[in-house]
């Protein structure tokens, strides 16, 4: 059956959308949803250790969010310009696609200041897309001295929805405590659950864990303004699995093992690079796959996820691994037990 945009559509309340993280990463609350009985259990992240075995692999979104968003001021007026970092296009020219609010008022041949004793300064040298701008920042010392300085003078770019100001504590909590290759600018949110004391619980346990990179783009929260889901087009986000991962990966398939997907940007790496025969194959390179039912799952038998707000390529994703009338129910039950959703909220595993 083929489905529609409007077939992802649910109600929900604007309390449930999470402002801010759990007070311990592993003490969010966890729906375990069991896709051969279709039960539907209420636990704590922390009691997914009880799911896992020996000889069992978590595969792990390593990406690192880098503080996106720059506030500036352009040059004789003065007007305050928001600035989202999108990519290095260019490390030693120092070009990079950005976004720009408001961006009615940025053109060609603009110049842009930021820091309070305006140390960096952008040029805007083309215009990509109605908000999208190309800048070249002019900036005097080396490049490790400028991406500092794009360090010291950015935020944490949280999702739009919340409406409070960033705070010191989001520089950590909106990063997993395994990030490691800088380059996102959302993070793989099923991740941010994880703490250091429940890996180490999982390890012992003799959980494996394998590692991937892919570089979450803005994209991610792209509404699908289609309802014929073939003519959405997703933005492409770089990935990167090595060799290690894929033979950690595929030993634990050819031992039949539980293989979790943790979070949506880990399963779309790994369909994003499966072989004729359903193993991971290593891969660099660029997706821009788009997962929605009917869809048949590759690699893994088992996910984390968060809770994803209405018709988003997220729950369409979702969806497609679940059962789609599964997942509906169990959404449905989400926002009567008043979980928390988005990026900041509460978890659900499916086995």
């Amino acid at each position: 059956m083929k489905m529609k945009t409007s077939d992802f559509n649910f109600k929900l309340p604007e309390e449930l959308l999470a402002e801010h993280p759990s007070e311990q990463r592993d003490e969010a609350r966890l729906m375990v949803l069991d896709r051969k009985t279709e039960t539907i259990e209420h636990k704590l992240f922390k009691d997914l250790i009880d799911y896992f075995d020996e000889g069992d692999v978590m595969i792990m979104n390593n990406t690192k969010v880098f503080p996106a968003r720059l506030m500036g001021n352009k040059e004789k007026t003065g007007a305050k310009i928001e600035v989202f970092l999108l990519r290095e296009l260019d490390a030693e020219t120092r070009l990079w696609d950005v976004l720009v609010d408001p961006a009615r008022k940025i053109r060609i041949g603009n110049k842009l200041f930021f820091g309070d004793d305006d140390s960096l300064v952008a040029e805007v040298v083309d215009n990509t897309t109605s908000r999208g701008r190309t800048l070249r920042f002019l900036f005097d010392g080396s490049y490790d001295e400028f991406r500092q300085a794009l360090e010291d003078l950015g935020e944490t770019p949280l999702p739009k929805y919340i409406k409070r100001d960033v705070i010191p504590e989001d520089a950590e909590r909106y990063q997993t405590i395994y990030a490691k290759h800088e380059g996102a600018v959302a993070a793989p949110t099923a991740g941010l659950h994880f703490s250091k004391h429940l890996l180490k619980r999982l390890e012992i346990k003799g959980v494996d864990f394998a590692e991937l990179t892919l570089h979450v783009g803005l994209g991610t929260f792209a509404p699908v303004e289609v309802e014929d889901l073939s003519k959405h087009k997703m933005e492409s986000e770089q990935v990167i699995i090595s060799e290690e991962t894929a033979k950690l990966v595929n030993h634990a398939i050819d031992e039949k093992k539980r293989v979790c997907a943790v979070g949506t940007t880990s399963m779309r790496a790994i369909e994003s690079s499966v072989s004729a025969n359903n193993h991971l194959n290593p891969f660099n390179g660029w997706t821009n796959k788009f997962i929605h039912p009917p869809y048949e799952f590759g690699v893994a038998n088992c996910m984390i996820t968060n809770f994803h707000t209405p018709k988003s390529t997220l729950i369409m994703m979702i969806s497609a691994f679940a059962g789609h009338d599964f997942l509906m129910k169990a959404y449905k039950e989400a926002v009567k037990e008043k979980y928390k959703f988005y990026s900041y909220g509460d978890a659900m595993l499916i086995i």
